[in-house]
């Protein structure tokens, strides 16, 4: 992986990764379009910029996290569906993220859902705590981002107002329900590389990539999550949704033709 390709998927991984339009569904389209072979260290590469993406949420909401024990606890409730089934399921999970077909599909469909989003689940009641009941449902729906195209933040802000949270309450609570989420695949995609033979090496050798790719995902996530936060409360899902039916009809499309797309 080249530098500039590093900055391409970064600048991607930051654009996409709180917006509902599936980040990692971006990032395998952008490496099908670039040419890029999914080596170990690409695969790697695309979980591990999160980070970047992480901080970003952790700077921009820093006053948030220096709350109750009871804040955390809520955070933890919604991680586990997601801690226990990624673990169990993560060859799976690999085999999906080097399929276009996957992603294109699921990115039409999702898009359609996101149409009614706003009819369905816009009505917040006027209790917008945060209980068990409401983390546990969330972190149920975030299990459903696994697929890629699908979009971790669609899933859990949709999970969050099925809830009858406000757009703008749901939005944020996936915004910090992706630290641990994010920190923990990207942490555990670390180590699955540093144990792979030569992972260490393959690591030290593409260090400043990394470190590269996190600092252009931070700056870019930081931009994105500003925009997100005030189109969102204002206008809705429904342009997301329009915008996912075309990009997944145009690869379908490219794919019926023989395009090939692979990444592999």
């Amino acid at each position: 992986m080249s530098i500039l390709e590093s900055i391409i998927i970064a600048i991607v991984e930051g654009i996409t990764e709180f917006l509902p339009v599936s980040s990692t569904g971006h990032m395998i389209i952008a490496q099908s379009l670039l040419g890029m072979e999914s080596t170990e260290f690409v695969k790697a590469f695309t979980i591990n910029i999160q980070f970047g993406a992480i901080l970003s949420v952790i700077v921009l909401y820093w006053k948030r996290f220096f709350q109750t024990v009871d804040f955390y606890v809520k955070l933890l409730i919604a991680f586990l569906p997601a801690a226990v089934i990624g673990f169990l399921a993560s060859d799976y999970i690999d085999a999906m993220l080097e399929s276009v077909f996957v992603v294109a599909v699921m990115l039409v469909i999702g898009g359609v859902f996101m149409l009614f989003v706003d009819k369905w689940f816009n009505k917040p009641e006027e209790n917008q705590e945060m209980d068990w009941k409401r983390a546990l449902k969330i972190g149920f729906f975030q299990c459903i981002a696994m697929i890629p195209g699908v979009s971790r933040s669609m899933a859990t802000i949709v999970g969050g107002m099925s809830t009858k949270l406000s757009r703008q309450n749901a939005a944020e609570f996936s915004f910090f329900l992706a630290v641990p989420t994010m920190a923990a695949a990207s942490g555990y995609k670390l180590m699955k590389l540093i144990n792979e033979p030569n992972g260490v090496q393959l690591l030290s050798d593409n260090l400043l990539t990394l470190l590269i790719g996190n600092a252009v995902a931070f700056i870019v996530a930081m931009a994105a999550i500003k925009f997100f936060i005030g189109y969102v409360t204002k206008f809705g899902f429904k342009a997301f949704g329009y915008y996912r039916i075309v990009v997944g009809v145009v690869l379908l499309v490219l794919l019926a033709m023989g395009v090939d797309l692979s990444v592999i």
